[in-house]
């Protein structure tokens, strides 16, 4: 067998039709990082050389990865996150991290150390190890392992357990789709009628085509992920503007699962995220994987009525988050939240209402709220005011004195420039 070649989406691709070397050339820099991302679940380097074989166009790779339909697997994922940001309380993967009862300042019995969106909030700083298993839509688990406690998240059913060793504390909660299991699964209702029913290949082609030119892609070699051959999907933004230096994917070329996922920094350095599979099983788990008990002594929390409190307390919108109505009252609060630019330089902008941020000549404890500030955040003016921007290896953030935000993984001009343009 030839030993395989990287090859690259371009124009110049020879040997196709125009039509398909015009769809061919783009890539996709959200949709492709989104499908690795939800694939995995939630690593080690690359190991075991390079396996030979057969070459595949990018276009090709990303309907495999589309079509993909692997519903059950067990493994092991490494998760290792450097975003630049400072540490924080709760955020390290030490033992205080996993609930009162290691001294992370939780009520016992709240919940609040079993939390889901708490812990997941964890694995946005430093390195993780993780337990994963899937056996189709109604089963799956995750457990979130450390040195001194452990934190798993069961959902058999109706029903979702989260346990966090620490405190002793489990959440029981009721699954969002619970009393529709056993329907076949559809498509979103808010998909276009055009995609509902479209093929795997039909579907990259179009998200190729809805990226226009700000994405180069190659198929990049191969690798040993986890013990099983892959290719190795190397996608660059074309803007220059972007934070981003590259994601690279690592495809099983059996079945189309993402192994592995590394985003780094076009400032270098190591991987900003680098996630994926120490060791990986596409055999049907174990069924007492899915099966949970609180251990004896745990308290016991019940999830629905701790959501209907938050509801009670701050309204519906803590119902909807995360949807679109939902979303649309957030815009709202937020003052008129729009987005401008596109592809890898797209900016998020907040109007402000004022006062924004305090200047350094307030003095509050003798001057001590601008220096803090400013040892933050640096110093920039432009036309449409001053204000401070703040960074982290990938997302960096303009407040102008009047409260209006600039937010993107872009680089720090490209924020001034956006607030110029907008004054």
């Amino acid at each position: 067998m030839p030993r395989y070649e990287p090859t690259e989406v371009t124009e110049g691709d020879g040997g196709h039709s125009p039509k398909r070397r015009k769809a061919v050339r783009y890539a996709v820099p959200v949709a492709v990082a989104g499908v690795a991302a939800a694939t995995i679940g939630l690593v080690p380097a690359f190991a075991g050389g390079s396996p030979d074989l057969p070459k595949i166009s990018a276009q090709d790779l990303i309907a495999k990865i589309a079509k993909s339909d692997v519903q059950q697997l067990s493994g092991t994922v490494r998760i290792t996150t450097d975003l630049g940001l400072p540490a924080l309380p709760g955020m390290a993967g030490g033992a205080g991290g996993f609930g009162g009862g290691q001294g992370g300042g939780e009520k016992k019995g709240d919940g609040a150390s079993a939390a889901p969106e708490s812990k997941l909030m964890e694995l946005a700083s430093g390195a993780h190890t993780l337990r994963v298993a899937a056996d189709g839509p109604d089963k799956q688990r995750l457990s979130i392992v450390d040195k001194a406690a452990e934190y798993s998240l069961v959902h058999n059913g109706n029903d979702v357990w989260a346990y966090d060793s620490g405190s002793n504390t489990a959440v029981h909660s009721t699954a969002p789709d619970a009393g529709r299991h056993g329907k076949q699964r559809q498509a979103p209702k808010d998909l276009p009628k055009d995609l509902k029913n479209a093929t795997p290949q039909d579907l990259a082609k179009q998200a190729l085509e809805a990226a226009g030119d700000t994405t180069s892609v190659t198929v990049d070699g191969t690798a040993k992920v986890a013990g099983r051959d892959a290719y190795q999907l190397l996608i660059k933004p074309k803007q220059a503007a972007s934070t981003v230096g590259s994601i690279r994917v690592a495809v099983d070329a059996a079945n189309g699962v993402p192994l592995k996922f590394t985003l780094t920094p076009k400032s270098g350095g190591a991987a900003a995220i680098d996630v994926g599979y120490t060791d990986v099983d596409f055999a049907k788990p174990a069924a007492s994987l899915f099966s949970f008990t609180p251990p004896k002594g745990a308290e016991v929390v019940n999830g629905d009525q701790e959501r209907a409190k938050a509801e009670r307390e701050h309204g519906k919108g803590a119902k909807d988050f995360g949807s679109r109505k939902g979303m649309k009252d957030v815009e709202k609060d937020l003052g008129g939240l729009n987005v401008i630019g596109k592809g890898w330089t797209s900016i998020a902008t907040i109007k402000g209402a004022g006062p924004g941020l305090p200047s350094g000549k307030d003095q509050g404890a003798g001057g001590d709220v601008g220096k803090f500030l400013d040892s933050l955040g640096d110093k920039a003016s432009g036309s449409f005011g001053t204000g401070r921007i703040f960074s982290t290896r990938l997302v960096n953030a303009l407040i102008t004195d009047n409260g209006t935000i600039y937010v993107g993984a872009v680089d720090k001009q490209a924020l001034i420039d956006a607030a110029n343009a907008a004054k």
